[in-house]
């Protein structure tokens, strides 16, 4: 990991070129990931060009496509009746869960739910216009929803909570959730646990661009949805893309992001282990920007001391060589600057006073303030979702929350008093656009009706 000094490097341009690296358009595939794909589809294809390729197949043919993926890319014999996970296999799951960690599950559910439900859209009082028009909004729930939840070298129970808990505070009705599966079938018991836990009754045991396509199509085992939401590998995440339009989307996420704005009160110790909780996903962005020299050292060294001690070490230091460096900037207020253009998912005010910096924050998908809100806690329990924006697309994208499972319609209501105010100026309007059926459909309304 590199330490970049303000004075000898262009700090922004370094910040837009790891942006780029962990982008869509970056392309970022392991070398396992480029060996598979050779051997299923005979040639060297880009991660698009599969997308593509197994999105067609799966409208086409449905689950006999998405049992033969299963069998090519995770080595398991899927027929279409094993899709589902049953109720037993959730209820055994939980009953093998140490109590710690039912404990934490029921924890973290509590705090998200209570959050989500703080937050939801509530319909504002009725409007009336200056003609005397009623105009109201009403947000109404999706139907039906899917979750993609991560599970390939690990598992991820807390996906499961931070997408399936403000779908159900929103009151989707159905909910449906992919995950991967091991060669064996079987998924990893601490995701249905939580599935469990959540009360989530329609798992499939498919992933990937696969399953994507499955939720957003349809087929005979698996009924499609109105929205995808969750984050994957940059094959669901292009998948996700290329659904969009017959599906809605939360977000086209990639590659986990920190960066932390430290100042010279922060704790490297502090600094270190929080560029090392993002490291560890390897691919993932972990960047410290500071004006301060010796938080710089002092950080870089103790990363060097923590790394031996983590069990995802190599991970994690192929992690940091590849997507992060340490930078000392002018001053704090550079460093701000260069926080908004990078946009990250995860912003650390790892300052003295962050409420001060709090309001020149523009771009981030959730900001942790001060030295104890380490990033991990909005990760697993506080109650925001830790869905969020990546690779610069906080920009203009939010996090995942309850308000994503709602759709506002308006509600338009006229007396004859309205609109007879009214009428003159839709018809001025009307026939400027030349479409004088509209003129007619207000003025018919207080012509005299013919002689018959």
């Amino acid at each position: 990991m590199k330490i970049l000094r303000a004075g000898e490097t262009d700090l922004s341009a370094a910040l837009g070129e790891l942006s780029s690296k962990l982008g869509l358009g970056g392309g970022m595939v392991s070398e396992s990931s480029r060996r598979k794909t050779l051997q299923i589809f005979g040639e060297a294809l880009t991660p698009l060009e599969v997308v593509r390729r197994i999105l067609r197949d799966v409208r086409a043919r449905g689950d006999e496509a998405i049992s033969e993926y299963a069998r090519k890319l995770d080595s398991a014999t899927l027929p279409p009746e094993r899709f589902l996970v049953t109720r037993k296999e959730m209820d055994a799951a939980w009953r093998s869960a140490p109590p710690r960690f039912r404990k934490s599950l029921a924890r973290a559910s509590a705090n998200i739910r209570r959050f989500q439900e703080r937050i939801k859209l509530k319909a504002p009082a009725p409007l009336r216009n200056r003609e005397g028009g009623r105009l109201a909004v009403e947000y109404r729930p999706l139907a039906r929803v899917g979750l993609c939840v991560p599970g390939g070298r690990a598992a991820y129970p807390s996906s499961v909570l931070m997408t399936a808990i403000p779908a159900q505070v929103a009151g989707v009705d159905e909910i449906a959730m992919v995950t991967p599966c091991r060669p064996d079938g079987t998924v990893w018991p601490q995701t249905l646990a939580a599935a469990r836990a959540a009360g989530l009754a329609e798992v499939y045991r498919i992933s990937g661009a696969p399953a994507v396509a499955a939720l957003a199509y349809g087929t005979k085992t698996i009924r499609r949805v109105d929205k995808i939401v969750g984050p994957g590998s940059i094959f669901v995440t292009l998948a996700k893309r290329e659904v969009y339009g017959d599906v809605a989307l939360d977000m086209l996420a990639g590659p986990s992001e920190v960066l932390i704005i430290a100042d010279a009160k922060a704790d490297p110790r502090f600094a270190a282990a929080d560029l090392l909780s993002q490291a560890e996903h390897d691919p993932a962005a972990a960047v410290l920007l500071t004006p301060d020299e010796r938080v710089a050292r002092e950080t870089l060294a103790e990363i060097g001391r923590q790394l031996p001690r983590l069990s995802r070490e190599k991970a994690a230091r192929d992690g940091l060589e590849r997507y992060g460096f340490i930078a000392v900037t002018r001053d704090l207020d550079q460093a701000i600057v260069l926080a908004n253009q990078f946009a990250p998912e995860h912003l650390e005010l790892a300052v003295e006073n962050p409420e001060a910096l709090l309001g020149r924050i523009r771009s981030a998908g959730a900001v942790f303030m001060g030295a104890y809100t380490p990033e991990p806690v909005g990760d697993y329990l506080a109650g925001p979702s830790h869905v969020l924006p990546t690779g610069g697309t906080a920009r203009f994208f939010s996090g995942l929350s309850v308000n994503d499972f709602l759709r506002r319609m308006s509600v338009i209501r006229y007396t004859r008093t309205a609109l007879r105010k009214s009428v003159a100026d839709v018809d001025s309007l009307a026939r400027a656009e030349g479409l004088d059926a509209h003129a007619r459909a207000a003025n018919i309304r207080f012509a005299s009706k013919p002689a018959r």
